[in-house]
C-alpha cells in the first residue's frame, strides 16, 4: 500500500489546520483531518464552471470571479468557457493554497495561473465582492463544503443573507451566481430565493461515473421580485464538523 504523502500545512484566521497531501499520484487537501478535496474526483467542481460561465465564451471582456481556489478545477473549467479577452479573478484567502497551486512541483494549477486572463488575489472572497458592485457577469462560490457543511468558521458569512446580497450586488445585471455545495440544502435554497434569486438546482457526481453526488445552486435574480434586504432573511448556514458518515466533499482520496 503506496504511503500518504504529508507535503504542506497552512492555518486559517481562525486556526483550523489545512493539509496537502500526495497519494500514489494523487493530490487531496485536508481541514482538520476532514478531506475537502482531491484530484481524483473534480467532476462536480468542473460543472459549477461549466454552468456558471454558459455563453460567455462570444462576450466580449467578460470578468467572472472564483470565490476559493482549492486544487484549481473551477479555474481551469473556467477558462475553457470564456473568451480570449476575458478576465478570470480568484479569491483565495491562504496564501499557501496560492503557493501549493502555483508550485510547478506539484503540477497543480501553474499553467492554469499563468495565463495571461487569470488573476488571483490574495483576500477573503467576501472583500473582493464587496469592493467590485457590479463587476461580474458570474461568480463561483465553493469555498467550504457549502452552506449544510461547513468546516471552517470564515467561510459562513458568505452563505447568509448579508452574503448572498453582497454577493448579487456584484453581478452585472443578467449576472449569473453558482454555489457548490456537498448535500442538498433546502433552507439555503429558500434564502437564496427570499434575496430575489431564481434558483436551478443541479445535482452532479464527484467523478463522471462514479462517487457521491454533489449540488450546485445556480441563482438568477428575478427581475419581477427585485432583491430582498438582508435583514429580513436569517442566515441558514452553520459551521459544524461533518460526521465520519462522509458528510463531506467526499470519499476522494
Amino acid at each position: 500500500m503506496k504511503p500518504l504523502e504529508l507535503l504542506a500545512d497552512a492555518r486559517t484566521p481562525t486556526g483550523s489546520l489545512l493539509q496537502l497531501y500526495r497519494h500514489d499520484g494523487a493530490y487531496l487537501i485536508r481541514a482538520d483531518g476532514v478531506e475537502l478535496m482531491s484530484t481524483r474526483r473534480h467532476h462536480s467542481e468542473d460543472k459549477l464552471a461549466e454552468l456558471a460561465c454558459a455563453g460567455l465564451a462570444t462576450k466580449p471582456g467578460a470578468r467572472v470571479l472564483i470565490g476559493g481556489l482549492g486544487l484549481g478545477f473551477t479555474l481551469r473549467e473556467a477558462l475553457r468557457h470564456v473568451g480570449p479577452d476575458a478576465e478570470v479573478v480568484v479569491a483565495e484567502l491562504l496564501a499557501d493554497v496560492i503557493a501549493w497551486n502555483a508550485n510547478p512541483a506539484y503540477d497543480l494549477s501553474h499553467v492554469a495561473m499563468a495565463d495571461p486572463r487569470v488573476r488571483i488575489v490574495h483576500d477573503d472572497v467576501v472583500q473582493v465582492l464587496r469592493a467590485r458592485p457590479g463587476a461580474f457577469d458570474a461568480i463561483m462560490l465553493d469555498t467550504d463544503n457549502g452552506p449544510d457543511g461547513m468546516i471552517l468558521r470564515e467561510n459562513a458569512r458568505l452563505y447568509s443573507s448579508r452574503g448572498i446580497v453582497s454577493t448579487i450586488r456584484a453581478l452585472v445585471p443578467g449576472g449569473v451566481i453558482a454555489y457548490w455545495s456537498v448535500a442538498a440544502d433546502p433552507g439555503f435554497v429558500s434564502a437564496l430565493e427570499h434575496c430575489g434569486l431564481r434558483v436551478q438546482t443541479v445535482s452532479a457526481r464527484a467523478h463522471v461515473t462514479s462517487g457521491p453526488w454533489h449540488t450546485i445552486y445556480v441563482g438568477r435574480v428575478d427581475t419581477g421580485r427585485g432583491e430582498a434586504s438582508p435583514a429580513v432573511v436569517k442566515p441558514s448556514a452553520r459551521p459544524r464538523r461533518p460526521t465520519s458518515g462522509g458528510r463531506r466533499r467526499g470519499g476522494r482520496s
